[in-house]
């Protein structure tokens, strides 16, 4: 019970990390993290062997899942550990943990329910090396998903997160892709059930051994994302028109509740 009586668990999606796992490891602020849980996507090196060496609860998947995959499993696991705050920390060494104390203070002791690590906030991703093409896309994504989505996040791309229990509860997260688009898949569902989402700038790092997915990924990917942002849409809309129905015809209710509330 390290940080205002939570309990924080910290799950690991690798794959093929062997080479970054221990440096990740080496900036965990000290007696945070409760449970740090790693699970390997069928790596090609010894990612898992490494990570039982360094003490770590060590899950493999028997056949290669997918990133979207990948996080279920991290969620279920973290969720039967009984965690209070679940934050995802990629072993690639992209993202810095010496962030976590900070990430899980905004759940633990302030009214967030989901924290983003923003690489765009402050320039993060500029001086980490972001490839131009991925920082444009980033950029025009980010803009049409806020349009959409009625938000203004710096981004919807990161791979830092940290969720509160009971929005990992609440979701049905297995029902979403195996594939890069979860993440997005995620943060719809999120903003529209109207969670509390607050942002942290992050510092990044690009380099060969940090995972990376390929331009013909990259532009499926983007395609999944609008039609995430679209669908999105689409339910706001709706959701406005119902709302807007049942106010001509029962108006001595009262106002309408405010799009997004719980």
């Amino acid at each position: 019970m390290s940080l205002a009586g939570k309990r924080i668990a910290v799950v690991m999606p690798a794959y093929n990390a062997e080479r970054t796992l221990e440096k990740t490891l080496g900036e965990f602020p000290s007696g945070l993290v409760d449970h740090v849980i790693l699970v390997d996507d069928c790596s090609r090196d010894e990612t898992a062997e490494l990570a039982r060496r360094l003490g770590l609860e060590t899950h493999v998947h028997t056949r290669n899942r997918g990133y979207g995959g990948h996080q279920k499993t991290c969620y279920r696991l973290a969720l039967e550990r009984q965690a209070d705050i679940v934050v995802m920390v990629h072993p690639d060494y992209q993202y810095t943990p010496r962030l976590l104390r900070a990430i899980c203070s905004m759940i633990a002791e302030a009214d967030y329910d989901v924290i983003l690590g923003s690489r765009i906030l402050c320039g993060g991703a500029w001086r980490g090396g972001m490839p131009r093409y991925k920082y444009l896309a980033n950029r025009l994504l980010t803009a049409f998903e806020n349009l959409c989505l009625g938000q203004k996040l710096s981004e919807y791309h990161t791979g830092y997160r940290a969720y509160r229990r009971s929005v990992l509860e609440a979701i049905d997260y297995e029902s979403f892709s195996d594939d890069f688009v979860f993440d997005n898949q995620m943060l719809a569902t999120i903003i529209l059930a109207g969670w509390n989402i607050g942002e942290l700038s992050c510092p990044t790092r690009y380099f060969a051994e940090a995972s990376s997915i390929n331009f013909r990924r990259s532009c499926r990917y983007g395609l999944g994302v609008l039609s995430v942002s679209l669908g999105g849409l689409w339910r706001r809309l709706t959701r406005r028109g119902q709302t807007r129905s049942a106010g001509g015809r029962q108006s001595e209710a009262g106002p309408p509740q405010a799009e997004g509330s719980r």
